[in-house]
């Protein structure tokens, strides 16, 4: 278990992939780990080498006293990089992770070849909403916060559909010690790098969050309109942006990091988060263990032009595209396709009324017989989908 030595503490750090390949520099949030930052590695893999680490009062590393500044976050950052003899990274921070990134950006440019904004701001709340916070923290510690900041990370409709991440990252929060939330608290409440950014002059990425209530998309617009030349994506996700459109994100971010050039392999890993997370990981690990020689070629295409590509822009979100989906299916008499996104798009929000409106419009244009089959195919799916609930 890496731990660096910088600036009188240890931080916790990973440096994963080949040592030949370009480094990509990843910043955790607030009251998170490096571990927020799994959804993307097989596909950063894919072509960088990736250096994540514990921001100071976080998961390993140490909790020194405060109260930090950003400044001394980012200091924390360049002596991490030159501990490790690394001169020039491109740098991907989320929420503080990203005021970390600024900050690196206006005061040490020739450190950074390229940089990627996520879910952040550059000036954030008011003191009074900090020390409400604080507030809370003293008085019910970690576990006084954790419910109202999930709400806050992720939509209902992700909460609902992946438990299985809100544990996680619920265990992060519950792990971050007070001391060392406080101390983070009071470097983002004392803040204010608006007047500053205007001089970032590398190439930014800003990707920000349709649904986000911690740092909403107007802040993340704010920062665009502010570095020249910087290119702006904003996904159908809330404040953890990198969790609920784990696809879309990586898409962006290797979409940017090589000039919409992505490599292959980077889109075949990322098409595969999108197409686990609308189809569901036994369908996707059945599909792949059934590929064979002959079949191979054609299924990994699939992957990742249908699940890479198109299910990744973000001009329509999951929810639209399961329903413009299903339209088709219907009328092109699909059904074994049509039971499949029926049961997906369950996992994209479509509710049962909506599924009925769907089905309803589609006797009109695609013909009664084609919606009666469809009634009795989603009829399936929806009872099928209640049991898997009931258990």
């Amino acid at each position: 278990m890496p731990f660096a030595t910088i600036n009188n503490i240890r931080i916790h750090y990973q440096l994963e992939g080949d040592k030949n390949a370009p480094v990509l520099m990843l910043c955790n949030s607030l009251g998170t780990t490096l571990e927020m930052w799994d959804p993307q590695m097989s596909t950063l893999l894919t072509q960088f080498q990736v250096l994540r680490y514990d921001v100071r009062g976080h998961g390993q590393s140490d909790v020194p006293t405060g109260p930090y500044t950003i400044e001394q976050l980012g200091m924390d950052a360049l002596a991490l990089l030159d501990h490790l003899g690394l001169e020039r990274v491109d740098f991907c921070g989320l929420s503080m992770g990203g005021m970390t990134g600024m900050w690196l950006g206006t005061h040490h440019a020739r450190r950074i070849k390229r940089l990627i904004l996520c879910n952040t701001a550059a000036k954030l709340g008011t003191p009074e909403l900090w020390n409400a916070r604080l507030a809370v923290l003293a008085r019910d510690g970690m576990a006084g916060l954790t419910a109202a900041v999930l709400d806050r990370w992720f939509t209902q409709r992700f909460q609902q559909r992946a438990p299985h991440v809100i544990e996680k990252v619920r265990g992060m929060l519950l792990g971050t010690t007070p001391q060392g939330y406080e101390a983070n608290v009071i470097a983002i409440r004392e803040m204010d790098q608006l007047a500053d950014i205007g001089r970032i002059d590398v190439p930014t990425l800003v990707i920000a969050g349709r649904h986000d209530g911690s740092t909403p998309p107007e802040l993340g617009r704010e920062i665009a309109e502010r570095i020249s030349g910087s290119r702006y994506v904003e996904l159908d996700a809330a404040h953890l942006s990198n969790w609920e459109q784990a696809g879309a994100f990586s898409v962006a971010v290797m979409d940017f990091l090589n000039q919409g050039g992505m490599q292959e392999s980077a889109r075949f890993e990322a098409g595969l988060l999108t197409r686990r997370a609308v189809l569901g990981d036994a369908y996707v690990d059945q599909s792949l263990n059934r590929r064979t020689d002959f079949t191979r070629e054609f299924q990994d295409i699939v992957t990742r032009h249908a699940w890479g590509e198109i299910w990744c822009r973000p001009g329509l979100d999951r929810h639209t595209r399961s329903l413009i989906t299903i339209a088709m299916l219907i009328a092109l008499n699909r059904p074994d396709e049509l039971k499949l996104h029926l049961r997906g798009s369950l996992n994209n929000g479509v509710t049962q009324e909506q599924l009925r409106e769907l089905l309803m419009h589609s006797a009109v244009y695609c013909g009664v017989p084609a919606a009666l089959s469809s009634f009795h195919l989603a009829t399936d799916v929806l009872k099928a989908a209640a049991a898997e609930a009931a258990t």
